[in-house]
């Protein structure tokens, strides 16, 4: 049985679930869980096709999340044209079990006012009927794990069902233990606050990107950016409302980046960050950096009541000054010299940009 398995970037995206608006995480090896879970659900419930969904838990900057279910894990005839494919999670008999959190069968698919033909059309496969039960993590559904046309019988029973939810805590019981170790391992490179990496982590990131940016040839492009104004919000609503800000600001930052697969982000330090952008030029960097700068100007900050707090919302106080450089700016000479040139340059563009009148992007000559 041949098990098609989702690309590694679709893969860190469902199992961003250490906190809401953390980064993206190092890549754990789901292959061989999922396969295994399928497999073994297509040994005890034989089925012509069979895949398991999961939803996309990264928060947006009003507390939502994307909506869709991405198919991580599938076999059956023309399953490997799901690959990278999402499903909204109000469309078809997946998402009704996503969003119900209800386990569902149906008998005559092609009947069923839930069916969402175009997956056929995409796969070329004809579905005749469905199992499909929730996976949960602490009482949330995060996804689904469905089984399609019951081989040796006309349609799936109770029996088939009972089996499927065995299979459905399985996978949950099995993604909370990878989440639980990463969660572990990630101590050390995570900013507490903010979720995004800490500089430490940052600095052996840069080294290894540089390396790779030299061998091939390619342009390297690094974001130091800066908070305007920040120290008036401790003043005038104090350190926790400050913490927030920097909470909600991280989150931006993640937001506007997660376009570039390759980009790493940043507390520097208080509340300086830097986003490396591995493969995007001056310009490319500049438009993203504008990008970044224009999202922070427009949010409206604390507008609900955090720990300790009450709502504040400051919008149009809090905005930020961004340095750019580029590695083929920089001498090319040592590694430890490439790289402290690249945060030297990025650093007073960002610096330029504050004594320019704040809330602009710079980039370095």
């Amino acid at each position: 049985m041949q098990i098609n398995i989702a690309p590694k970037y679709i893969l860190d995206k469902t199992l961003e679930r250490k906190k809401k608006d953390a980064y993206r995480p190092e890549y754990i090896d789901l292959k061989a869980m999922l396969k295994e879970i399928l497999t073994l659900a297509n040994r005890f419930v034989p089925s012509e096709s069979g895949s398991i969904l999961l939803d996309d838990p990264i928060l947006n900057q009003n507390r939502q999340k994307a909506g869709v279910l991405h198919f991580v894990a599938c076999f059956g005839k023309g399953s490997a044209a799901l690959m990278e494919t999402m499903l909204p999670v109000k469309i078809g008999i997946a998402g009704r079990t996503y969003t119900s959190g209800r386990v569902y069968i149906s008998k005559s698919a092609r009947e069923d006012k839930h069916f969402f033909p175009a997956m056929d059309q995409k796969t070329k496969f004809v579905t005749k009927s469905i199992v499909c039960a929730p996976i949960r993590i602490k009482g949330a559904t995060i996804g689904v794990i469905e089984l399609i046309n019951r081989i040796d019988r006309v349609n799936y029973d109770q029996a088939d069902l009972n089996l499927l939810k065995i299979f459905a805590e399985y996978t949950s019981t099995l993604i909370q233990n990878l989440l639980d170790a990463r969660r572990f391992g990630e101590l050390s490179i995570r900013d507490n606050l903010t979720g995004l990496y800490n500089d430490r982590y940052f600095y052996d990131r840069l080294t290894k990107d540089i390396s790779k940016a030299l061998k091939r040839k390619s342009d390297l492009s690094l974001l130091f950016l800066d908070l305007d104004r920040f120290k008036e919000v401790n003043d005038t609503h104090g350190h926790l409302a400050g913490s927030r800000v920097l909470v909600e600001v991280g989150a931006l930052i993640f937001e506007s980046i997660e376009r570039f697969r390759t980009a790493t982000a940043a507390r520097y330090g208080g509340d300086e960050f830097v986003v490396m952008l591995p493969g995007l030029d001056a310009e490319a960097a500049g438009a993203a950096a504008e990008r970044l700068r224009e999202s922070i100007e427009r949010f409206t900050f604390l507008k609900t009541r955090f720990h300790g707090g009450r709502a504040i919302k400051l919008k149009g106080q809090i905005t930020c000054s961004i340095g750019v450089s580029t590695l083929k700016s920089c001498a090319a000479g040592q590694m430890r010299d490439v790289h402290e040139a690249l945060i030297k340059k990025a650093d007073s563009a960002m610096y330029r940009s504050k004594d320019s009148g704040k809330n602009m992007v710079t980039i370095a000559d």
